[in-house]
């Protein structure tokens, strides 16, 4: 486990998930679907937002069940490790329709650990 502290990691989670929007708003899918360079930084972004998730202690995780912190993590490994069998549908399905529910979530954590920082 990193020495980096929750807080760190939670916030680069967010910053990756903003990236994501960025890079696919006012996009159709057949647009997404054409621009390998979007696709590229969208897939690097949710790397990002999986290796953080993973370094996210268990306890922590445990406290937040509405993620689906395997599903995250999991799809990490599969895209560092099959990257050549990545769907692009999947990968637009998670940054246009799933990302908001884990961002609200985030926000949540960030809030919770530093409000328990302040005690």
């Amino acid at each position: 486990m990193s020495k980096r502290e929750p807080r760190l990691f939670l916030s680069d989670m967010l910053a990756a998930i903003e990236k994501i929007e960025r890079y696919t708003a006012g996009l159709s899918f057949e647009q997404f679907e054409a621009n390998d360079m979007v696709i590229d930084a969208v897939v690097r972004n949710l790397e990002i937002i999986g290796e953080a998730a993973r370094q996210i202690p268990i306890p922590l995780r445990e406290q937040y069940p509405r993620i689906e912190w395997s599903r995250v993590v999991g799809f990490r490994n599969i895209v560092i490790h099959t990257y050549f069998a990545v769907d692009v549908e999947i990968v637009w399905t998670i940054a246009t329709q799933r990302l908001s529910e884990l961002k609200a979530v985030l926000n949540e954590m960030l809030r919770d650990n530093n409000k328990y920082k302040s005690d």
